[in-house]
């Protein structure tokens, strides 16, 4: 069966892409879910004018995204650790915490958009990368001092 995406789906295509599924998929999920539309004429039309609304919203939120990756360039977070010997953390570091530190700097960011290369497991200062749009990312500086 013939549908037309009306928005970017991973496993099928992007906005306005015209693409064969499944009878069952398209009738029972992608069209009761608003995700896609029959591929018809009319349908055709409609989905172009959507896809230009849909354009000048995600450059929108894509310029809003690199305004605030310049921000957290220069941003930095503190977290408060238990110290061991020789300055090793009784655990470590996860993307939870740091994403409540900056929900208390006014940030609302997910700890899925976080992404820590390698295990913070020691105090000092990390860089960790930050997912603010699928085409836009910033690094931010994680302070990880001894909570005494």
């Amino acid at each position: 069966m013939r549908i037309i995406l009306r928005q970017d789906i991973e496993t099928l295509g992007n906005i306005g892409d015209i693409v064969n599924v499944k009878p069952g998929y398209a009738r029972n999920y992608l069209i009761p879910n608003q995700m896609a539309y029959f591929a018809t004429e009319g349908a055709i039309n409609k989905i172009e004018q959507e896809k230009k609304q849909y354009l000048v919203k995600m450059a929108e939120v894509k310029s809003t995204a690199e305004k605030l990756a310049e921000k957290f360039d220069e941003l930095q977070v503190t977290i408060a650790m238990k110290v061991g010997e020789e300055g090793k953390l009784y655990g470590s570091v996860t993307t939870q915490m740091i994403s409540s530190e900056l929900a208390l700097q006014g940030y609302e960011i997910d700890k899925r958009d976080i992404t820590i290369v390698d295990p913070i497991k020691t105090l000092g200062v990390f860089q960790v990368k930050v997912k603010l749009h699928p085409e836009v990312s910033a690094n931010l500086r994680v302070w990880v001092i001894s909570e005494e």
